[in-house]
């Protein structure tokens, strides 16, 4: 039997390029971040022995700014560490470029539920001896070439490790990469290996035992479904940011393929458990790397981060368990569908507050409304549900009225992203006086807090199936927020026709990689709205109500990440072992 015996103790070791802590924190871009720290705050709550690793990101991702015409440009964060987190003593140094470059690292704390705390080492460049371009190589998230991408990434995977080491956490048995932006660490714990070899020359290259080794300590999940996703640097780079030595290890270990070093066969390599983020995620991703076994282990969300302050008071008193155990959810069957009714009417009040207060648009607070908040990005399709204009015009008018909130960043070189953002604004300006739209500027975790539990309908449009998970619609559930969503990535498990929700398109898609005709979703889409959704909303809402009440009560209690990290220890971390107690 394994148990947790104090925070000194730690076996495990969580690595992820980005890391959502807090909202004044510009330490995330998105959906990996938010997922990261949603899985820490639930490690807490379990008092589950973990360290936490990412990079301090002085300038963040960026902040966006849309013009009136939807034009985004970017600015940088600009965020003290000093002031929120705790700075840390040692220093380690890597060797990059042929330079000593020396990391500190900054500590923030998770609190569980009951006391329990788990650190997160935020490392950081900017360390007087660095030259100038070397204290930038944790200012930008996802910034900069390749080479500042490579350098960034030596820093966590390399650096990280070390730090570890000098904080004292000499005991970690399982590391875990987060995406492949840290499959670094794989190549010094290959070096630990080695340097444990008795004799005066050291192999150079790793044996099949030093290989076993490695993999014995590694676990590795991926997030992204396509091959163009994955970070791959050319040879000539890597030599000149590793150094020939660490180089030629990873070319004579195997890990060199078409000239390029991919981080992500990196990790697939050197991993003792490889998984997907949701069933069909994880089916996708074996068709991609045939070569190896990849499980899933479905996201969840941290339930009481998500879960909105008038339905936290509707939990307390009916389901008093469900902070400390979130399957008690299941329980939310039995609360009476006017306090569900009553709880969603304060949280949508308190939406639209905050969106008059920072936007000037003036939602109704009786009128129908739909959120769709993601990265700006083709795949997503937010541009899905305006197929047929005319369309959706006849279905406000003779069906009901709604009104439309979106939200999203685009990163900076995707033109197209950024064109999707101006198309919307375009539909915007000529639907106004029949449905209003609202695009609420620099999306982040305080905009998802308001959206996810104040909107009537969660949309979610993917291009099948390059929907990893998605958690967003996840965080709606747990405020009763039903979705309308193509069968991809979480939904497929999560949809329950008219129970927790309704899919757009064929209903048995799931089982065909194919995606389907997007004129065919659209309609789909369209039939959902005017012949089920709007006329159950206004012309029978408590049934409307009761679809909010299963969605809690069947998704809730499942798409959580106290779930989550109870299938990864079982599961991932300590698979050997009879019982784990946390």
């Amino acid at each position: 039997m394994l148990t947790a015996t104090g925070s000194n103790k730690i076996v495990i070791a969580y690595f992820s390029m980005e890391i959502a802590l807090d909202s004044a924190m510009p330490t995330y871009s998105g959906g990996l971040g938010v997922l990261a720290g949603d899985t820490l705050r639930a490690a807490a709550d379990l008092a589950v022995p973990m360290a936490a690793v990412t990079l301090v990101h002085r300038k963040g991702y960026f902040r966006q700014k849309l013009d009136s015409l939807g034009q985004q440009s970017e600015q940088a964060e600009q965020w003290q560490p000093e002031v929120m987190l705790e700075a840390m003593g040692p220093i380690a140094s890597l060797r990059i470029e042929g330079r000593e470059v020396r990391i500190r690292a900054w500590r923030y704390a998770v609190q569980g539920l009951h006391g329990h705390t788990i650190p997160v080492y935020l490392l950081d460049t900017a360390v007087e001896g660095n030259t100038a371009d070397d204290q930038a190589l944790t200012d930008s998230l996802y910034g900069g070439d390749s080479r500042y991408r490579l350098c960034q990434e030596a820093v966590l995977g390399l650096g990280g490790v070390e730090i570890l080491r000098l904080m004292g956490h000499t005991g970690i048995r399982s590391y875990h990469m987060n995406e492949g932006h840290s499959a670094l660490l794989t190549l010094a714990l290959a070096e630990r290996q080695i340097s444990s070899q008795s004799g005066a020359k050291r192999a150079a290259k790793l044996s099949e035992v030093d290989q076993e080794a490695v993999r014995r300590q590694c676990v590795f999940t991926t997030h992204t479904p396509v091959p163009a996703g994955h970070d791959k640097f050319p040879w000539p780079l890597v030599r000149q940011v590793l150094g020939a030595e660490r180089a030629d290890l990873l070319n004579k270990s195997g890990c060199c393929a078409d000239n390029a070093l991919n981080l992500t066969f990196l990790a697939l390599r050197f991993s003792r458990y490889i998984n997907g983020v949701a069933m069909s995620h994880g089916e996708v991703s074996q068709g991609m790397y045939p070569s190896y076994p990849i499980r899933s282990i479905t996201n969840g969300v941290h339930a009481h981060t998500w879960t909105s302050r008038p339905f936290q008071t509707l939990y307390d008193q009916h389901i008093p368990q469900w902070r400390t155990d979130n399957r008690y959810l299941r329980n939310a069957i039995g609360i009476p569908l006017a306090e569900i009714q009553q709880a969603h009417q304060r949280a949508k009040q308190s939406m639209l507050e905050v969106i008059a207060k920072r936007t000037g648009v003036k939602l109704k607070e009786g009128v129908f409304t739909i959120g769709f908040a993601r990265r700006a990005t083709a795949y997503k399709r937010a541009a899905l549900l305006f197929t047929n204009i005319q369309r959706l015009r006849w279905i406000a008018r003779m069906v009901g009225p709604l009104q439309i909130i979106f939200g999203g960043k685009a990163h900076p070189n995707d033109a197209p992203g950024k064109a999707l953002i101006r198309e919307l604004f375009e539909v915007g300006d000529s639907l106004k006086g029949a449905i209003q739209l609202v695009y609420v500027e620099n999306y982040d975790m305080e905009w998802a807090k308001a959206l996810t539990s104040g909107v009537d309908l969660w949309l979610n449009t993917p291009q099948r199936p390059l929907e990893a998970s998605g958690t967003s619609g996840m965080k709606a559930v747990l405020n009763g927020v039903p979705s309308l969503s193509v069968l991809d990535g979480w939904w497929v498990e999560g949809h329950v026709e008219g129970k927790t929700g309704w899919c757009i398109g064929n209903p048995g898609s799931e089982v065909s990689a194919e995606p389907e005709d997007a004129v065919q979703e659209a309609n789909s889409l369209y039939d959902k709205l005017e012949t089920t959704i709007l006329p159950m909303y206004y012309g029978q809402p408590s049934a409307y109500a009761a679809v909010m009440r299963y969605t809690i009560s069947l998704n809730g209690s499942f798409f959580n990440t106290q779930r989550m990290v109870r299938q990864y220890l079982t599961n991932a971390y300590f698979p050997d072992e009879d019982f784990v107690s946390f």
